[in-house]
Parts: structure tokens; C-alpha cells; sequence
């Protein structure tokens, strides 16, 4: 894949996270957090073994990657969702999506010192500079009560750990791809790991779905919440993850996680004619020095 595939592919899966916060908000008031994580990976297993399927990639990886894969949908999966489900129900999705954009700091601190990711001063600045934004946005630019911790909720808190949750994710699947093929074919490598990535990420959603319960909500499920549901997914579940690995084989890991200040952006959008979360001039300001950020990130 070329770099501007990667790029276009990177931007196509953190477009669809950007409505998956909005997609959980609509369906979460009908359907426990447990129930629905494992509903929404259950389709997107579906999508990439009907994928893999029609490409005639649908095999069976070595020890080494399987285990690697348990690893990563037990933190990027299962973690993750948990996280973000439970703090979304306190939290605003816009605001909680300009949250999970300080995790490309997490990122690169991490591509540093796992990957020996060369960072330059270029992209410290553009770090720097998106995240002073996201700063501006949570905090409605009161950046004194941001930092003295009094313009967060519970439910902010959790979102946070989601974001140093999601660097390490990314990190681990950047090393899981670039450490060679443990496998006997390599053919849609990317693809094959990120579909056995949400089988154990589904299966250890199971316990977790089984103990909240709520099963018998799926049969009187609003069409909102159906469409939400079929977002999640078939496009943030399915489609995304594997946009995003595809990206993770051509891009540093400290780039990849810089996309990720481009959720928000699509979060925020999408949020005012669904939700009615208004566009504030913190959110613009901050949206702007966020995208001035990830240019400095990413340019040659």
C-alpha cells in the first residue's frame, strides 16, 4: 500500500470512529454497554470473515500471532469498550471525543521507546500544539479548571484511560505486524490478524455481556437504535479495523496515532444535528489548532 492509500485509509477509519461515539450514545439509553459491544463486534467479525472469505484469506494464523492476537483484542477490543461504553454514559460524545485525541501523545512516547520511532522536533511542536487544543475544547477554555481537574466528569476520567488504552494498542499491533510472519501465508496479513484481533475481543466480551444481562432489549430495539447498532457494526467494527491496520503496515505508529485528532473533528460534526450538541468557539479554536497539530505531525 502506498502512502497516500495509507493516509486515505487511516482517514476513512477514524471518520467512522468519529460517529461511533454519537452511534453509542443514541443506542446505550436502550441497550446495556455489555450487550451492545458484543452485538456490534459479532457483525463486524462477520463483515471481515465475509470479506476474507470472498478473497480466499480466511486462514489460520501461527502460535505466535494468535497469541499476539488474543493479547491485542483483550486490550483493544474488550478494554477498550468497556472503557468508552461505561464513560459514555456520563460523558458528552463530543467532548469525550476530543478526550481520546490526546492519545497520539501516548503514542509517540511509546513508538519512542518500544519502537525507536525517530521523533523530530516538528512533531513534538504539532503534538504540543493539538494538544493545548483538545485542552481548549474539554475545558470550554477555562484552562485553569481543566488542569486543576474541575472541568471533568467520571465518566471524562474513563474516557482518558481509553486513550492511553488505545496508544498502547496501537503500538502493540505496529509491532505485532513489523515483527515478521509467524504464519504459513502471508497474503492479507493485516486483514487476517484484525479478524482473529475481534474473535477474542468478542469472546472475552462474553463474561462481561452475560453479568450486566439485558439480552431481551434486542427484541424492541428503536429504529435509531437499530441504525446506530448496524454503524457500529459494519462500519466502526468491521471496515475501520481494517482501515486502520492496512495504514499501521505503511505509517509510523507516532503517525498513525496523530490521525486520530481528526475523530473529534467528525465526532463534533455529527453531534449537532443528532445529539444537539452545539459548536462553541472553544470547539472551533481548539479544532483548528488540532488540525494545524496533525499537518506538523505529518508532513514530509
Amino acid at each position: 500500500m502506498t502512502r497516500t492509500w495509507a493516509y486515505a485509509a487511516l482517514t476513512g477509519a477514524v471518520t467512522f470512529w468519529g460517529g461511533s461515539f454519537v452511534a453509542m450514545k443514541v443506542v446505550l439509553p436502550e441497550l446495556s454497554p455489555g450487550v451492545m459491544v458484543v452485538t456490534r463486534f459479532a457483525i463486524g467479525c462477520a463483515v471481515l470473515a465475509l470479506t476474507l472469505g470472498w478473497r480466499g484469506s480466511l486462514w489460520i494464523p501461527g502460535r505466535r500471532d494468535l497469541a499476539a492476537t488474543a493479547v491485542l483484542g483483550a486490550i483493544g477490543v474488550t478494554l477498550h469498550q468497556w472503557l468508552q461504553a461505561t464513560g459514555l454514559q456520563t460523558a458528552a460524545a463530543s467532548v469525550s471525543s476530543w478526550i481520546v485525541a490526546i492519545s497520539p501523545v501516548f503514542v509517540v512516547i511509546l513508538g519512542w521507546a518500544l519502537l525507536r520511532e525517530r521523533v523530530t522536533g516538528g512533531r513534538i511542536a504539532g503534538i504540543l500544539v493539538a494538544a493545548t487544543g483538545m485542552m481548549v475544547i474539554v475545558s470550554q477554555g477555562r484552562l485553569g479548571a481543566f488542569l486543576a481537574g474541575r472541568a471533568w466528569t467520571p465518566g471524562d476520567g474513563l474516557i482518558l484511560a481509553s486513550a492511553v488504552n488505545w496508544a498502547v494498542f496501537t503500538v502493540l499491533s505496529k509491532y505485532v505486524i513489523d515483527w515478521g510472519d509467524a504464519s504459513p501465508v502471508r497474503r492479507d496479513r493485516s486483514m487476517v490478524l484484525m479478524f482473529y484481533t475481534l474473535v477474542f475481543g468478542l469472546l472475552f466480551s462474553l463474561p462481561w455481556a452475560a453479568i450486566q444481562g439485558g439480552w431481551a432489549a434486542l427484541g424492541h430495539l428503536s429504529t435509531n437504535a437499530w441504525v446506530g447498532i448496524g454503524f457500529l457494526g459494519v462500519a466502526c467494527s468491521g471496515l475501520a479495523y481494517i482501515f486502520w491496520f492496512a495504514g499501521l503496515e505503511a505509517v509510523d505508529a507516532t503517525q498513525v496515532g496523530a490521525f486520530l485528532y481528526l475523530e473529534p473533528v467528525v465526532t463534533s460534526l455529527v453531534a449537532v444535528p443528532v445529539l444537539g450538541e452545539p459548536i462553541t468557539g472553544a470547539l472551533l479554536v481548539g479544532g483548528a489548532a488540532i488540525l494545524f497539530g496533525l499537518w506538523l505531525v505529518n508532513r514530509t
